[in-house]
């Protein structure tokens, strides 16, 4: 069963900070400048020729080096739009975000790094919680590895211009069914990404990601932020605790590895208030796409059918699994990549003990 669904606002956080930002707390310093090399053949004889890793690295730094104000429309091929505003600064090795949704329920949400902090007011609730793999775009833990390269390739568009910036069009093609392709304009003088899309094997768009008004080097500052961040009183704090683990020490290992699919990190999830056990959930990255596989004990009460959802370019696929001891388990797998390949991750799965 697939079921096509809006663009919720937690799936517009998770692409404005994809564009926004670069995982400060994984990246292992700034990647080098690097070398303009022009291309006769490009548009306008200047757009730079680049491998895949160099154009990621070049996008991976401006994130963290530009500080930004604007406003993020989120928009899909079925026709939802979703808008959010941001503030972003880098301050040594310090990144800040806010991000103001503009539709859907009210919500600010902010980013010290990887702690990030969520104000939903119609609750008077603060949500709490560390993400160490924050499913970014580009999604680089640390400096890309030329592994990237056997699953990716480039090819320069020309140039164009995004919310009055001059911008480099580049299209990253996949070499297999596994993952989807992107078009990509970068700010030319920067490579901060200003607009992103989403697209499937035949080219078509599923999903575009673009700011719609952008200044840069605004005069944002990192305390100010910080303030706002903590300013907590009044409002019922929910702090989420994450347990670093391992797939073998919960007894999971998978048949065959996903081709370019690396795991990244394993972690103990908690269920419920009252001690109810713990899901895990287990990352895998090729260094562009992630997605992530999550695993808990079947209740019948709670999960009731198997289901495949779509939102944008996101797909979610739950699956019962029964191990070989006659347990039952739910697994739910997340991520910006086909479904064959999050059926093949689930299919892959199996109880190591």
């Amino acid at each position: 069963m697939t079921v096509s669904m809006p663009l919720s606002v937690r799936g517009l956080l998770v692409l404005v900070m994809a564009l926004c930002m670069a995982q400060a707390a994984a990246a292992q310093g700034q990647p080098p400048a690097l070398a303009q090399k022009k291309s006769p053949g490009a548009a306008g004889g200047d757009a730079p020729t680049l491998s895949v890793v160099e154009w990621l690295q070049r996008m991976h730094t401006a994130s963290r080096q530009r500080s930004y104000i604007g406003t993020f429309v989120v928009s899909s091929s079925a026709g939802n739009l979703s808008s959010a505003r941001i503030w972003h600064v880098s301050d040594g090795d310090q990144q800040m975000e806010r991000i103001e949704a503009l539709s859907g329920p009210p919500r600010s949400t902010f980013r010290r790094n990887d702690h990030v902090v969520t104000f939903l007011p119609e609750l008077k609730l603060v949500k709490s919680e560390m993400r160490e793999n924050l499913e970014l775009f580009p999604n680089l833990i640390g400096a890309p590895d030329s592994s990237i390269d056997e699953f990716y390739g480039v090819r320069v568009m020309g140039q164009d211009r995004v919310a009055g910036c001059d911008a480099d069009v580049v299209q990253i093609e996949p070499r297999d069914g596994l993952r989807f392709g992107y078009r990509i304009w970068s700010e030319r003088r920067s490579g901060l990404v200003v607009k992103l899309q989403t697209l499937e094997s035949d080219n078509k768009v599923i999903e575009q990601s673009a700011f719609s008004e952008l200044q840069l080097d605004a005069p944002v500052k990192a305390h100010a932020l910080k303030q706002m961040m903590d300013s907590t009183a009044g409002w019922r704090v929910e702090n989420s605790e994450l347990e670093h683990t391992s797939a073998e020490r919960e007894g999971w290992a998978l048949k065959a590895p996903i081709a370019g699919f690396k795991p990244v990190s394993v972690l103990r999830r908690p269920m419920g208030s009252e001690g109810e056990g713990h899901a895990m959930q287990w990352t895998f990255s090729d260094g562009l796409a992630s997605m992530s596989l999550f695993i808990e004990p079947y209740d019948a009460a709670h999960q009731p059918r198997e289901v495949l959802l779509e939102l944008g370019a996101t797909y979610t696929m739950t699956r019962r699994m029964t191990d070989a001891s006659g347990k039952d388990w739910w697994l739910t797998a997340v991520g910006e990549v086909p479904p064959q390949t999050l059926d093949t991750l689930t299919r892959s799965l199996v109880r190591s003990q």
